[in-house]
């Protein structure tokens, strides 16, 4: 099956009629309300055909067809046309940078602010920092059956204990070799390289030890977390609850809960030692709390250097082109006043 030009504008139009209306769209309200040029039963074909290639589901028998996860993705890399910041926008920007310029923890407090009163969507900001600690050596001693130590050295030298508990722990000679598999993933990594794909990668080799693996993943962020003393500032929260999608308790619960928890907003955010903008939608972002939202995050960087991070979290029907527009505006900025305190 070909996804040719008629299908594309068929999906296109899908998707942002649902990212403006959040409500499912049929073939007949297509074919009404956008000219194609075809027919009412051609494009229901063609949405047929697009279900079938998992670009857009159907959320109830009775409905018209929402996006999935993989339309969004096809509409972020391909369709998507990267709107321009108003005058009235930019301006703004300038001003919050250029305002608070001898205070970088209010200029961060500030962006995050700014950023979710532009876009309407909930904003996550990490203060710049210059020190990384990296991991040098994790070795595991049992304690007793409900127990065991972690002992953490760094590269500066730092010696960290941290007691780990567990229903049902290891014994001693897995403990080894979790020191191992440990040691072979996370050695020389900082606190930003612990992202979701190590998290995973490291569950995954885990095998039935998984549960002591995450224990341990959880105890190194903290300890790295508290050496780095990462500061993190959100803004925008209380902008979902205003999207249908998260009129759900439980859906705006979990939202809450992840927004909540520093741990997994540095997940979040991740790393990436390019300058690009990432976009991770829905599922993508290995987080099950947010599986029903897609984030758009960048780094700020300076001669290659991450700096910190800036993230954008929605509905996975947010306005990707606008969120993108401002973050890159007020990375232009962020990033110049970086490389001016840095000696750059």
């Amino acid at each position: 099956m070909v996804l040719n030009d008629r299908k594309i504008k068929i999906l296109e139009a899908i998707i942002n009629d649902y990212i403006e209306t959040a409500e499912p769209i049929g073939s007949r309200t297509i074919a009404k309300k956008y000219d194609l040029g075809i027919s009412s039963a051609t494009i229901r074909n063609e949405m047929s055909d697009l279900e079938d290639m998992g670009f857009i589901i159907q959320p109830h028998a009775s409905a018209g067809r929402i996006p999935s996860d993989k339309g969004y993705r096809l509409y972020v890399d391909r369709l998507m046309r990267r709107r321009e910041l108003t005058e009235e926008e930019a301006r703004f920007l300038r001003r919050v940078i250029a305002s608070n310029i001898n205070q970088i923890d209010y200029m961060m407090q500030e962006t995050a602010r700014a950023i979710a009163l532009l876009t309407n969507y909930a904003t996550i900001v990490s203060e710049p920092t210059v020190k990384k600690t990296r991991i040098r050596h994790i070795q595991f001693v049992p304690v007793d059956e409900r127990s065991f130590a972690m002992v953490l050295v760094t590269d500066s030298k730092v010696v960290k204990n941290h007691i780990i508990y567990m229903d049902n722990t290891p014994d001693e000679e897995t403990l080894q070799k979790l020191s191992k598999l440990v040691n072979d993933n996370l050695r020389d990594y900082s606190f930003e390289d612990i992202d979701a794909e190590a998290v995973s990668r490291l569950a995954a080799s885990a095998g039935e030890n998984k549960d002591a693996v995450m224990a341990v993943l959880h105890a190194v962020v903290n300890v790295i977390q508290a050496e780095d003393d990462v500061q993190i500032y959100t803004s925008g929260v209380k902008n979902i609850l205003s999207f249908p999608e998260f009129s759900d308790v439980g859906k705006a619960k979990a939202m809450f809960q992840a927004l909540e928890e520093k741990d997994m907003l540095i997940t979040l955010l991740g790393k990436n030692h390019s300058e690009k903008i990432q976009v991770v939608i829905g599922a993508e972002n290995n987080l099950a709390l947010l599986e029903d939202c897609s984030v758009i995050k960048a780094n700020y960087n300076v001669g290659g250097q991450n700096f910190g991070s800036i993230g954008v979290i929605g509905p996975k029907r947010m306005d990707y082109s606008q969120a993108v527009s401002v973050l890159s505006g007020i990375l232009k900025h962020i990033n110049a006043v970086i490389k001016a305190l840095s000696g750059g």
